[in-house]
């Protein structure tokens, strides 16, 4: 009940994001036009993260997620029947949108619920159970493929994951009403909800205001969005960038596409298999020491890499700072979730991971146009630079800002 619906609705997800450029492609896109509509998913959760927050407040985790996955389905049979590419773009707007409920409802009952001694362990591993999914079902898709010979498989496979994640949501046990809410975290100096106001740490007890709105609440926590927010951003754009510039690394240096996949996999393998070492890492030492490394490393990986394109041993360089990428966002696996937990009012922090949560996916979403236009006015190897300076100035930011507002566990 607590990672069943993510894990189903990532699974789905993962099966269908492959096949949405293809689709574009056969209702008349060209493969620039194929990228915007592939991006429509990414732009709707984040539009999604501020209306998910205040549903998640007003009406409760079970009716949101409930909700959000019947309209899921709308937007899948919007993917099937659409004849134009407008109409499929918005079924694939919809269906992000409603991703950011099934995120956010489970974040926000780890906020409440989760003790702070291991809520980092717990935070990541609801981070890997997405990642398992995402992971799983791009080779879920391809057997389907393989068997039936068509999309519609794969979407039908998304509907069937939908179907079982209303059902577990809507007639399995509450999760709200079997686990209670936890006593809030104990305070320290430099405690964002010490300082709401101002956006400076003071000593002393803190208030709560229950209920409060989405836009209110993002004007009270200013001080710790302009500042904790902006790093954790800089590290959503880190990771996504990833994403982009390995691929277009290994078709630069003339690569084919067997070896990228490769290389991209083993990538993706070690971020998988890092993910709950994040959480013991954070739990036991404090979330520094973890999103400290994850930053240096993926900042010095592409700092490295910028460097390399046109040395002979360009390949082997390529392979080996793709692991070391791997390394560096598995270690970073959890470390939003739980920063966004860490900082949040700790009886109603749904408005505010909300918040919290369109900073940090904006910056994900920005990462591959900075790289594609440093790409088109320069070259790749600054695109790929530029991101290694983002996460250097990060890492400065996690420096100057976890201290001071995020509490550590005893």
């Amino acid at each position: 009940m607590i990672y069943g619906p993510t894990l189903l609705f990532a699974l789905g997800e993962g099966a269908v994001i492959p096949l949405i450029p293809v689709i574009a492609n056969r209702l008349g896109a060209d493969v620039a036009v194929a990228a915007l509509v592939a991006a429509a998913l990414v732009v709707g959760q984040l539009c999604g993260n501020i209306p998910a927050g205040w549903a998640v407040a007003r009406f409760g985790e079970r009716l949101t997620m409930g909700v959000a996955g019947i309209v899921v389905l709308g937007g899948l049979l919007g993917i099937v029947f659409a004849q134009s590419l407008a109409f499929f773009t918005a079924a694939v707007f919809l269906i992000g949108f409603c991703a950011a409920s099934f995120a956010l409802a489970r974040h926000s009952f780890m906020t409440t619920r989760v003790p702070l001694t291991f809520r980092a362990r717990a935070l990541s591993l609801l981070g890997g159970t997405f990642r398992l999914g995402m992971f799983v079902g791009p080779f879920v898709s391809a057997a389907l493929l393989t068997i039936f010979g068509a999309e519609t498989a794969s979407i039908v496979f998304f509907a069937v994951c939908q179907v079982a994640t209303i059902l577990l949501v809507f007639f399995g046990p509450d999760p709200e009403k079997a686990v209670p809410v936890g006593a809030p975290a104990p305070r320290h100096r430099g405690d964002s909800r010490d300082a709401e106001d101002t956006g400076e740490p003071v000593t002393g007890s803190i208030p709560t205001v229950e209920r409060e709105g989405v836009f209110r609440t993002m004007w009270r926590f200013r001080g710790v969005l302009a500042r904790l927010g902006l790093a954790a951003a800089s590290l959503s754009a880190v990771r996504s960038a990833r994403q982009v510039v390995l691929p277009l690394w290994g078709v630069s240096l003339g690569l084919d596409a067997g070896t990228i996949a490769v290389v991209v996999g083993v990538s993706g393998a070690i971020d998988f298999a890092l993910f709950y070492a994040s959480g013991q890492v954070m739990d036991r030492f404090g979330r520094l020491w973890a999103a400290l490394p994850a930053m240096v490393l993926m900042g010095s990986g592409f700092l490295a890499l910028s460097f390399t394109h046109d040395l002979a041993s360009a390949a082997m360089w390529y392979a080996m700072f793709a692991a070391v990428l791997g390394v560096g966002n598995g270690l970073s696996s959890g470390i939003l979730l739980t920063l966004g937990a860490d900082i949040a009012p700790p009886t109603d922090p749904a408005a505010f991971l909300g918040s919290w949560r369109t900073l940090t996916d904006a910056g994900g979403a920005v990462a591959p146009l900075i790289v594609s236009a440093l790409t088109a006015v320069a070259s790749l190897s600054i695109g790929v630079g530029a991101m290694g300076l983002i996460a250097v100035l990060g890492a400065a930011g996690f420096i100057r800002w976890v201290p001071r507002y995020v509490p550590r566990t005893r």
